[in-house]
């Protein structure tokens, strides 16, 4: 008589990555964001593992969640599943006959900075496909299958990352109203164009140039960067350009600089890959070619 009684279950994988990622970022949101669930759906799934385990993996307060003595004791051991996992898949994938090279960057480098690098590259790109995923956030390229990331970040010390160049932002707008512009306080009379997620732009470069703009007073925002770089070419305002960012813009001559003066904000253009994806031939020729960047360069 065959015997075939029920085998003991642990919790279902996409609680543990729930979990790992939540405990990861301290955070239900942005670990939401990651695994494109919702918070909420997070929340169940750390709620199941708890009930599961019998004790409590975050301490829950009004605006925030915080690890637990015994959640921070487990995190290691997830987090070193999860990055051998990725690994695996990586080592699956690296046999496909025709390589793929997913990049991800944010909205307004890929509308405005990379498209045109791009274009050089599939020329002389043979066989590999080019794909390019617009993110809010870097992903976690120890997870999620990109073999690129580019953004405008703050750096971290101890990260490997290279750095393109530093961010520095100045003011742009169309030849016309640069016209009007004598001196930099003429700007506190012009409409100043705003990307919300550079909110603080105008308040950084005005404490470089000795100005204070107001908050609220003879601003529009938007939450496209290209979308406000567009308004600034036909005359809606004055934007505030960051350098990698508007350099086609001035080089085509459809903005100008009405004054000299930049400033830095802190961040830089970070290029990231995967451990060992340098190693790849593909991955070598979109750093060269796109990029401009040799073995040498890359840190």
């Amino acid at each position: 008589m065959k015997v075939s009684p029920p085998r003991p279950k642990g919790p279902a994988l996409n609680a543990l990555r729930a979990f790992e990622a939540a405990a990861r970022h301290e955070s239900f949101v942005l670990a939401a964001a990651e695994l494109g669930v919702t918070a909420g759906a997070i929340s169940q799934h750390i709620r199941t593992l708890e009930a599961w385990t019998g004790g409590a993996l975050f301490q829950r307060n009004s605006n925030e969640v915080v690890l637990t003595d015994m959640g921070r004791d487990l995190l290691p051991f997830f987090t070193e599943a999860f990055d051998r996992v990725g690994d695996a898949i990586r080592a699956l994938r690296a046999v496909q006959p025709v390589r793929d090279i997913n990049i991800a960057t944010m909205p307004s480098l890929a509308q405005l900075w990379l498209s045109g690098r791009l274009a050089r590259f599939r020329q002389a790109a043979g066989d590999v496909r080019l794909s390019i995923t617009a993110l809010e956030r870097p992903p976690n390229l120890a997870r999620e299958l990109f073999d690129l990331s580019v953004f405008l970040r703050p750096p971290v010390v101890g990260e490997k990352i290279t750095v393109l160049e530093e961010d520095r932002i100045f003011p742009v707008c169309t030849r016309e109203l640069a016209d009007q512009l004598r001196q930099p306080e003429d700007l506190l009379s012009v409409p100043r164009l705003i990307d919300q997620s550079w909110a603080q732009d105008w308040m950084i470069w005005g404490k470089s140039a000795g100005l204070e703009f107001p908050a609220t007073a003879n601003v529009a925002r938007y939450s496209l960067y290209s979308l406000a770089l567009e308004e600034a070419k036909v005359g809606a305002g004055v934007l505030m350009g960051h350098a990698c960012l508007v350099d086609q813009a001035l080089r085509k001559g459809e903005l100008v600089r009405p004054f000299e003066q930049s400033c830095a904000t802190g961040l830089v253009l970070a290029l990231e890959t995967p451990e060992n994806a340098r190693a790849r031939s593909d991955i070598s020729d979109v750093l060269s070619v796109v990029f401009g960047l040799d073995a040498g360069d890359t840190g």
